[in-house]
């Protein structure tokens, strides 16, 4: 079987870290919080930190249509988890690239119908967190 290609968190990530910065954000990239459900090291994308707020941010990119879409539910519950537990004032899940099918879905916050701890977690696109990083309003 050929390895999966992943190379393309690292095209995220190079869109995602410089928005912070232009945002007065510090940042730590690939960083433990611990486990998740089921005893796995959690380990998080990015922390972000302002105004002594820490800020988790998981980057989840589909270029075709995949399996990332089955991960989306686990990893709001890994996030808010890692919150309610007072490592972070709040939490990013961040969608990159156009093979979602359900995109719109979970940037509606329609997973606060499913899970009761969602809300902690914010589901955005990548134009979206973006904008929010450039301008310091995570």
């Amino acid at each position: 079987m050929t390895p999966r290609n992943t190379s393309t968190g690292a095209v995220l990530e190079a869109m995602v870290l410089p928005a912070l910065e232009r945002g007065g954000y510090t940042w730590k990239a690939q960083v433990a919080t611990g486990t998740r459900p089921g005893g796995r090291r959690h380990m998080i994308d990015a922390v972000a930190e302002k105004d002594g707020e820490v800020i988790l941010i998981s980057l989840k990119w589909q270029q075709t249509s995949g399996t990332a879409e089955q991960k989306v539910p686990f990893e709001v519950m890994c996030l808010a988890d890692v919150v309610r537990a007072g490592s972070a004032a709040r939490a990013y899940l961040v969608l990159g690239g156009d093979g979602w099918t359900l995109r719109d879905y979970f940037t509606s916050g329609a997973l606060r119908d499913h899970l009761i701890h969602a809300p902690l977690v914010q589901v955005v696109t990548l134009e979206a967190f973006v904008r929010l990083a450039n301008s310091g309003k995570l």
